[in-house]
């Protein structure tokens, strides 16, 4: 196999943010669509062909994988549905609404010998990347405890994302950063405490949480996740680390700085340029589509058997246990143990 067939279910922002990372990608190709109102005019720009059901799509003998781009909801049905057809599976997050629902996607995904991975583009930001290699290399001595912000506007949110079937914010987008403090810390979350809620917006999903999360190896990261921030929003925390070691310092803004802090200064080692959301296709801009391509070429690499996957079934399961901890935490008013 020298090209990756793929076809792509959803047709909205982000199945044409895979379609573009697809098109960028030599070793990739876009075979057909399904899903959603857009997807005759998604596959004709990106010369795919358009069927009328998941089950059609994975019907067919020339595509080899399939990218889920749909509400949450019915993420596992159609990857189960993908693993029968014997077709490898790249899911976005969240990986589903239920660790029961992951745990068939996985069983399935196994039963047929195909891959399972999923969608957290974060791991592919070039900020988050050269914070892990800072942590690595020991510039800030063994990590004790990260502050982390994901903020952003009710303008931005999609219908959907209000559906109670999506559950809320956290799960929804919160687990990119659940997942970064796992990738960072190396180590899985055991507790979870937290505080989730409805403000500013009558609509019933959890729309802001306030958590904190205790790691295996003892440390402990808080974590403030919104989606109802009034404007102008706040600076540099659309999602954003802040890291403390025992020798120093890291700042991590996903879209913006990177910053070190060691011997009583600050160092930049890094600045993303800004992401042109005004601009004609600015959603599938190159600074945009940077980090949902080397995702997407990660996933083509390991269907080729050029590498294991970087992001597993597992990895998606763990950020879905740990919101749904959170969301129960709430509930209950207590701290409550993430399963394993």
């Amino acid at each position: 196999m020298a090209t990756v067939r793929i076809g792509i279910t959803g047709s909205g922002f982000m199945g044409l943010t895979h379609a573009e990372a697809i098109r960028r990608i030599p070793d990739a190709q876009l075979v057909a669509v399904t899903g959603g109102t857009r997807a005759a005019r998604l596959a004709a720009d990106y010369g795919a062909a358009v069927e009328p059901s998941v089950e059609q799509l994975a019907g067919r003998a020339d595509i080899d994988a399939i990218i889920i781009a749909t509400p949450h909801h019915v993420h596992c049905q159609e990857a189960v549905t993908a693993a029968e057809h014997g077709k490898h599976v790249l899911v976005e997050k969240p990986m589903a609404t239920s660790v029961e629902d992951c745990d068939r996607m996985i069983d399935a995904c196994q039963r047929h010998g195909v891959l399972l991975s999923v969608g957290y583009q974060q791991r592919y930001r070039n900020v988050n990347i050269m914070t892990k290699q800072a942590i690595e290399e020991g510039q800030i001595g063994r990590m004790l405890g990260i502050w982390a912000v994901q903020v952003g506007s009710s303008g931005s949110v999609k219908p959907w994302m209000k559906d109670p079937a999506s559950v809320g914010w956290l799960l929804g987008y919160g687990v990119h950063t659940i997942d970064l403090c796992r990738w960072l810390l190396k180590s899985d979350v055991e507790r979870v405490y937290a505080r989730c809620g409805t403000f500013r917006e009558t609509v019933s999903v959890e729309n802001t949480t306030q958590m904190m999360m205790t790691f295996g190896n003892g440390v402990a990261a808080s974590f403030w996740s919104t989606n109802v921030c009034p404007p102008p929003g706040l600076p540099a925390s659309e999602l954003r680390l802040q890291i403390m070691g025992e020798t120093g310092l890291i700042d991590a803004d996903a879209y913006g700085k990177l910053q070190v802090g060691h011997d009583g200064r600050w160092e930049t080692l890094y600045e993303q340029a800004p992401i042109n959301w005004a601009a004609p296709n600015g959603a599938i801009s190159d600074v945009r589509m940077e980090a949902y391509t080397r995702g997407v070429q990660d996933f083509i690499d390991a269907v080729l058997g050029r590498k294991p996957l970087a992001v597993t079934g597992q990895d998606g399961q763990a950020g879905v246990a740990i919101a749904l901890a959170a969301y129960r935490s709430s509930a209950e008013g207590r701290v409550v143990a993430v399963p394993g």
